[in-house]
């Protein structure tokens, strides 16, 4: 159980440090992007600001349309949920491997240099 203790040498500034202290909760480092609670939604935001999946997107409603409809409505959602798919894989998998990351670099042993 390797966990960091920082504890400075506040002398005459412990009131500054005070101040200050309550601005920040902690000192973790958190370099990703998602949550569990948040992936869905925010992956597919970024997403759709690419222009091949609007025009995927636009595909699929426009198929919708019975007068304009050229293929089943399958066949024209799926190259759209490949995709989607694929980069929601990869783009987890990143976050996960940034978290990991991140927890271990947020359990490592600290020297703090104190006069």
């Amino acid at each position: 159980s390797k966990h960091r203790t920082v504890i400075p040498c506040l002398g005459h500034f412990k009131e500054e440090y005070e101040k200050v202290s309550k601005l920040y909760m902690n000192n973790r480092i958190r370099t990703t992007k998602y949550t569990i609670l948040n992936f869905i939604p925010r992956n597919l935001f970024e997403q759709f600001h690419r222009v091949a999946n609007l025009y995927f997107l636009f595909l699929v409603v426009l198929n919708w349309v019975p007068m304009v409809e050229a293929f089943k409505k399958e066949i024209t959602m799926l190259p759209l949920v490949v995709v989607l798919t694929i980069i929601a894989v990869k783009d987890g998998l990143e976050d996960y491997s940034k978290y990991k990351m991140d927890k271990q670099i947020n359990n490592l042993l600290t020297k703090v240099y104190s006069r």
